[in-house]
């Protein structure tokens, strides 16, 4: 519906660098990755240089005759906008260095846009690689044979930029022709390969680059053994890298505790302040840098290329579990966070296969139980390494716990896919493989950081919320004198006997069941018990406290287990219901694997009982 504000549409192919144009010119934090499904809802942002004036970003596809969920978004999106009279120009961002892929949509983009009467005009990415490589670009030429105005730009490097900004100042001199609004697809297709040949780079420099790199990553044995390395680098870097920041914050929380409790009078308020905000909410924020850390790791794979290599890899490996390469995508961003990943498996064609990833998706371990993981994994694991220190075993241990959320996954598709009958048919598996490019450092950062400040902006109200009504019930009606006469405790003592047969006591159990709301909840909500416990004593360093608390080993492991197979936060579950389509297909797994993890859990737990 128009809203009357001035709109400028800017569409493009998947890795042309479109959501990366679109930050710059907006200075807006989007996704930026380089494979399909990453971009999977419709952006919006007002431009820096026209504040007046809102760029509007589209998922990338491939045609404007979608064949997957996603590209189904982009193209309904698309043709609903061109309708709108608000909008003004159409921005269609091809890449410069892979002509003949890009030059098929665009004509396309063309096509509507002429029979709509709404301006286009092409922006040819990546400029900066061709001028790297003395390749020449006839962009004077192609904007001859197209009929609209042709820019080469490079949203990394920001070069024409600002020559776009100034045609976009003045959209309505800008001509619009009919040269191609009778042309069907059959046609546009052989005119995109004559276009791609008169004006495109000449050589092949670019492919044999990639072909070098692709014989080594690609290959059946040095490929299999870089995935494997740089996964466990990953996954290493959570506790190497995060560490400094994570002693800096407990270091900074510790202090600012010993230094405002004090200062409170009301020892109700002081209480509080030291039990459910330094105790619940301070223990979650010493988390943080590891949520930082895992972003930027996966933005750097994205962006350099390698995450479409690594969904190649598993193609092979993924088809015995009835999923697809492509599944790896969601999967692995599903590391992340679950949501986004739930979103990004649009890009999956079938749909039978999507419908497995989605069963796969919430057994990949998310940010959300990276805390707690850490947690458990500090107070049980030693911090000891070896081989010269290149293996840290808390590290290794975080790296099988998270291999070992994700084998359950493949299990349980694998399960599934053979009990249930096909009813969808399926397509080929088909997969771009963009070109290998240094990560753009800045923008990776940038999300990384907002990543970790809408972890802690989302999960800080649900955490506080949390943490005031754990106190409260944990506080009173004692004051604190007996935790285990409290209301809390009475609560706790109901629910202890569901949790017993793993070795935990009520305290865990309320930490368990408040975790549902959100996974990183357990933390918060067991710093605030131990907090009102431990009065002043260790307010932020919840690890002491556990360790003190004499938690069976067997105990600890199973609490590992059962937080990598039990499903995520009710978000997760709402999401994964709107995007299958299908309530049932939710509770059924929110049942399914609660008694999955309740009974490997418990296995857990009597075989570590066996050897310790």
């Amino acid at each position: 519906m128009p809203d009357g504000r001035r709109k400028t549409l800017l569409i493009g192919s998947p890795n042309s660098g479109k959501s990366l144009l679109f930050n710059r010119l907006t200075g807006m934090s989007h996704k930026v990755a380089n494979f399909p499904g990453i971009t999977v809802d419709v952006g919006m942002g007002a431009m820096q240089a026209l504040p007046d004036r809102q760029l509007v970003d589209f998922p990338g596809t491939y045609s404007l005759q979608a064949i997957s969920a996603e590209e189904q978004v982009a193209v309904v999106q698309f043709e609903r906008a061109l309708e709108d009279p608000d909008v003004e120009q159409v921005l269609c961002v091809i890449d410069a260095t892979r002509l003949e892929k890009s030059l098929y949509f665009t004509l396309q983009v063309i096509r509507d846009c002429q029979r709509s009467g709404k301006p286009v005009m092409v922006l040819a990415n990546m400029i900066d690689v061709l001028d790297r490589h003395d390749l020449p670009f006839d962009t004077v030429g192609l904007s001859d044979a197209l009929g609209v105005a042709v820019l080469a730009v490079s949203a990394r490097s920001g070069k024409g930029v600002a020559a776009l900004v100034e045609q976009l100042k003045t959209p309505d001199g800008i001509p619009v022709s009919a040269k191609f609004a009778g042309t069907p697809d059959e046609l546009l297709r052989g005119e995109a390969h004559q276009l791609a040949r008169r004006f495109g780079p000449k050589g092949d420099i670019l492919l044999k680059s990639q072909t070098r790199l692709d014989s080594f990553f690609l290959h059946s044995v040095t490929g299999g053994v870089s995935f494997f390395f740089i996964m466990y680098l990953l996954f290493q870097s959570i506790f190497t890298w995060s560490a400094p920041a994570m002693d800096a914050v407990e270091s900074l929380l510790g202090a600012l505790a010993g230094f405002v409790v004090p200062m409170i009078g009301n020892q109700v308020v002081a209480d509080f302040t030291s039990d459910a905000l330094f105790g619940g909410i301070g223990a979650f924020l010493v988390f943080v840098p590891q949520i930082f850390v895992l972003t930027f790791i996966i933005g750097l794979l994205e962006d350099s290329g390698y995450m479409a290599r690594a969904a190649l890899i598993c193609h092979k490996p993924l088809r015995v579990f009835g999923l697809t390469g492509k599944s790896f995508i969601p999967m692995l961003s599903g590391v992340a966070c679950a949501i986004p990943a739930i979103y990004a498996a649009r890009a999956i064609d079938s749909p039978r296969k999507r419908l497995l990833t989605y069963m796969a998706i919430p057994l990949m371990p998310c940010s959300a139980r990276l805390p707690v993981y850490t947690l458990l994994i500090a107070a049980f694991i030693p911090a000891g390494t070896a081989l010269g220190g290149l293996v840290g075993w808390q590290g290794l241990a975080m790296f099988c716990i998270y291999f070992f959320g994700m084998l359950v996954g493949l299990l349980v598709t694998g399960i599934v896919s053979r009990m249930s009958a096909d009813h969808y048919t399926d397509l080929p598996f088909v997969l771009e493989l963009p070109p290998y490019r240094v990560p753009g450092i800045v923008p990776i950062v940038r999300n990384s950081w907002n990543r970790s400040k809408h972890f802690i902006t989302k999960a800080g109200k649900i955490i506080f919320a949390v943490t005031l009504v754990i106190w409260v019930l944990g506080y009173f009606p004692n004051y604190g004198a007996n935790l285990g006469e409290s209301w809390l405790g009475t609560l706790g003592h109901w629910i202890e006997p569901v949790f017993e047969p793993i070795g935990l006591d009520w305290r865990y159990g309320v930490a368990i069941f408040t975790s549902f709301l959100a996974r990183e909840v357990f933390v918060g909500t067991l710093g605030t018990i131990f907090g009102i416990e431990g009065a002043d004593e260790n307010m932020v360093p919840l690890v002491q406290h556990i360790q003190a608390s004499d938690l069976a080993i067997g105990s600890g492991l199973a609490l590992l287990v059962f937080f990598a197979i039990a499903l995520q936060c009710v978000s997760t579950a709402a999401i994964l219901a709107k995007e299958s389509e299908s309530r049932s297909l939710t509770v059924k797994m929110l049942v399914g694997y609660f008694v999955l993890a309740y009974v490997a859990s418990i296995l857990v737990y009597q075989v570590a009982g066996l050897f310790s």
